[in-house]
C-alpha cells in the first residue's frame, strides 16, 4: 500500500548569502492510489517537496513516510534501494538522451541495475505500449513531439513499477494536444499499489486530482484592513517566509529589515523612519516574507491591506503625485 504521510516538515536551504525556507512545519497525508497536486506559485517548495519525497534532498526537520517506510531516515544501500526502486521521477524538461531510441532510453534504468539486454528491452516495448508509443520504439527524442517525448519519460519512470511516481510540472512545454494525453495518462497511473504527486501551476490538473495540497502562502481571512501596532526595541514583527498579510507604515520610530545568512550571523537590508514604509511586496504579490523586520526603539505602527495601502499611498487617485518609496523590502 502507497500510504503517505508528511509530518511537521519543514525544508530550507542556503542560497547565496541568505537562507530560504519554502516548507515550514508542513502536515499532509495521502492514500494509496491518489493523485496528489502540489499546486502553488515559483518558489513554493513545489519542486523542493519533491525532492524530499524521491529522497533526494533531506528536509530540516519532520519526516515522510510511504508505506510505512520512515524516507526521512534511510541511508546507505536502503537509501539507494528506496530511489531506485521506490521512486519514478517524471521530469519537466524530459530529460531524455538524444542519441538514444524510445526503448533505449525506457530500458537505460534497468541496464544500469544490472538487467540484461533482452529482458531490459522486453519491459520498456511493454511500457511504450502503455503509454501509446508502440508504433514508436525506435524513434529518438528529436523524432518525437513534446507529447511524446514525456509520455516515454513516463514510461521510463515505470520500469521498476514503484509505488510513488513524483512529476514536476509535467504539462510545462506542451500544446493543448499534448497535454490532453499527458493529463489523461497521469490520471490512470494513479491506481491501488501507486500514489501519484505533481507539482503544477497548471489548475487544469485540479480536476483530475483527488487531493490539492496549495502551498501558495495562505493569508488570514480575517485580517483587519488595518490595524495599529507597538514594537519595543528588537521586537520582530514579522521573519522571512511568514505568510503575507498587512503594509506596515512607521508612525514613530523604526525597523530594521535582515535576513540570516547560512552561517547563522546576520545582514541588514536597510533601516527606515517615520513616513516610511516595509512589506510592500509580499501582501500585494501574494508572495511569503522575503526578509524579516524588527523594531528599532519604541515602535509606532499602522499595518494596510493591499487595497487601504494603495489608497494610502495614492496608487487609486488617477491624478495623484508619485509616492517616494525605500527600496522594496519583504
Amino acid at each position: 500500500m502507497a500510504e503517505l504521510r508528511i509530518t511537521d516538515l519543514t525544508i530550507e536551504y542556503a542560497r547565496g548569502d541568505y537562507v530560504i525556507r519554502p516548507i515550514d512545519k508542513l502536515t499532509v497525508a495521502a492514500s494509496d492510489g491518489q493523485l496528489v497536486i502540489l499546486l502553488g506559485p515559483s518558489g513554493s517548495g513545489k519542486t523542493t517537496l519533491l525532492s524530499c519525497l524521491a529522497a533526494l534532498l533531506r528536509p530540516a526537520a519532520g519526516r515522510i513516510e510511504l508505506g510505512g517506510t520512515d524516507v526521512t531516515g534511510l541511508q546507505g544501500h536502503a537509501l539507494g534501494a528506496y530511489r531506485r526502486h521506490g521512486v519514478g521521477i517524471v521530469f519537466q524538461a524530459f530529460n531524455l538522451i538524444a542519441s538514444l531510441t524510445a526503448r533505449e532510453n525506457v530500458a537505460a534504468p534497468l541496464r544500469l541495475a544490472g538487467v540484461g539486454r533482452r529482458d531490459a528491452h522486453r519491459r520498456a516495448e511493454e511500457l511504450l505500449e502503455r503509454v501509446g508509443l508502440a508504433q514508436r520504439i525506435q524513434h529518438r527524442p528529436g523524432e518525437l513531439s513534446g507529447g511524446q517525448q514525456q509520455r516515454v519519460a513516463i514510461a521510463r519512470a515505470l520500469v521498476h513499477d514503484p509505488p510513488l511516481i513524483v512529476a514536476d510540472e509535467p504539462t510545462a512545454h506542451l500544446d493543448y494536444v499534448a497535454v490532453e494525453e499527458v493529463l489523461t495518462l497521469i490520471r490512470d497511473l494513479a491506481s491501488p499499489g501507486r500514489l501519484v504527486v505533481v507539482a503544477t501551476h497548471d489548475a487544469r490538473f485540479t480536476p483530475l486530482a483527488d487531493r490539492v495540497i496549495d502551498l501558495a502562502p495562505s493569508r488570514p481571512e480575517r485580517e483587519p484592513a488595518i490595524r495599529r501596532v507597538e514594537l519595543h526595541d528588537g521586537q520582530v514583527l514579522f521573519e522571512q517566509g511568514d505568510a503575507p498579510d498587512l503594509v506596515y507604515v512607521i508612525e514613530e520610530g523604526g525597523l530594521e529589515v535582515y535576513r540570516h545568512r547560512p552561517d547563522g550571523t546576520e545582514t541588514i537590508l536597510g533601516r527606515f523612519g517615520p513616513g516610511q514604509y516595509v512589506g510592500e511586496i509580499g501582501p500585494l504579490l501574494g508572495l511569503p516574507r522575503s526578509a524579516s523586520v524588527r523594531g528599532l526603539g519604541e515602535t509606532r505602527l499602522t499595518g494596510y491591506g493591499p487595497r487601504e495601502f494603495r489608497a494610502w499611498s495614492g496608487r487609486d487617485e488617477v491624478a495623484a503625485p508619485p509616492v517616494e518609496e525605500p527600496a522594496p523590502t519583504a
